[in-house]
């Protein structure tokens, strides 16, 4: 039998430097890997169905794209795969009606919304001028599941024949009518900001919402401007749906008051910010390589190492202070017992900025 420590899925033409990335750190962990696309899966789904191949460790970026990688997903569930982000999960975790109601029940902050059924099951709805009124316009319309990546929402919605139009779009979806949040400004950047729950680990980070750029948020920031709930209600969230990987946006309105605007987002886009504008900037991709290791560290039959997360980190932050499931390092700890960054930066590719890193202490 042919059997894989880590299987990654995917068939998104901007999936593949993440991909390609991940898989070579993966191989410099000694750890045997199995790439899944149109051009395999159904050939690899037979082997798994005759019991010639396993595959302990599975990452799967295309079941809500092809049905057919998700009849994959169901095999390997059945043989005990550890599966990222389980598939029993990710339905209840990602409609937005479910989540909003979940969330106010959770006593977290969400934006006044008013939730609509589906067309199909009530061509007809009443929203009174009392609702109209604490809405506001502009209002946001937003589908409760076939979305993603701001896709099919409404962002300046400003009259009923709106949400009726948009009703038609997706007759079997919920929609959500949101009141509109405008952030504080904190030394000219916007109070917004996305955060990654990422293996056991959140990290948050300044997000445009108009722009969708991403900037590294800094200790010291989070520090001076009373940032750190934006980590605590990340992972709260995360103890909310029970997914090992997702993002979620918070905005930060005039009161300092933490609102959770676009409630979980399964599938992070991980096009990385030195070849994209608008992408995640390459030390977090990094970052969140190595918890993922980690992860599948703690599943891997054979003795293994752990990570060190200081081998790819580029900036510090007060991740620590929130961090479930994962022990703390000890003063006992030596530096035999982790991957070097030496070694692991041949894998990311990251010598330039562990060389600047590592100036200060030659002097």
């Amino acid at each position: 039998m042919q059997i894989f420590d880590f299987g990654i899925a995917h068939c998104w033409e901007y999936d593949i430097d993440f991909v390609t990335k991940l898989e070579a750190v993966l191989k410099q962990q000694k750890m045997s890997v199995i790439q899944l696309t149109f051009d395999n899966v159904k050939q690899v789904t037979e082997k798994v169905k005759r019991g010639t191949l396993h595959i302990r460790n599975y990452l799967d970026r295309a079941w809500d794209e092809d049905e057919i990688f998700g009849n994959l997903g169901k095999l390997l569930v059945a043989n005990n795969t550890r599966i990222f982000n389980h598939y029993d999960k990710v339905p209840h975790a990602i409609d937005k009606a479910t989540m909003h109601l979940e969330f106010i029940t959770a006593g977290l902050n969400v934006p006044y919304s008013i939730i609509i059924p589906p067309l199909s099951e009530a061509e007809n709805i009443y929203i009174s001028l009392k609702d109209l009124a604490v809405l506001g316009r502009p209002f946001i319309i937003k589908p409760c599941n076939t979305t993603g990546g701001g896709v099919g929402v409404v962002t300046g919605a400003e009259t009923l024949s709106e949400i009726l139009r948009e009703r038609f779009v997706n007759t079997n979806d919920k929609y959500l009518l949101q009141k509109k949040i405008y952030p504080k400004y904190f030394n000219g950047k916007r109070g917004w900001f996305r955060c990654f729950w990422a293996f056991n680990e959140a990290i948050p980070l300044w997000w445009d919402d108009t722009t969708h750029a991403y900037q590294p948020l800094s200790g010291n920031e989070v520090l001076h401007y009373e940032l750190e709930p934006l980590f605590s209600l990340t992972q709260k969230i995360a103890g909310i749906i029970e997914l090992d990987f997702f993002s979620t946006e918070i905005a930060i309105d005039d009161q300092h008051t933490f609102i959770v605007i676009d409630y979980v987002n399964d599938q992070c886009d991980m096009r990385m910010q030195s070849s994209h504008f608008d992408g995640v900037p390459d030390y977090v991709v990094d970052k969140i390589i190595v918890n993922l290791l980690n992860e599948v560290a703690l599943t891997k039959p054979r003795r293994t190492r752990t990570i060190s997360k200081k081998a790819v980190v580029v900036e510090k932050t007060p991740v620590k202070k929130v961090v479930a499931k994962v022990a703390k390092p000890t003063k006992k700890e030596t530096p035999a017992k982790k991957v070097t960054a030496k070694k692991l930066t041949a894998a990311v590719k990251t010598k330039k900025a562990e060389t600047k890193k590592k100036k200060p202490e030659t002097k």
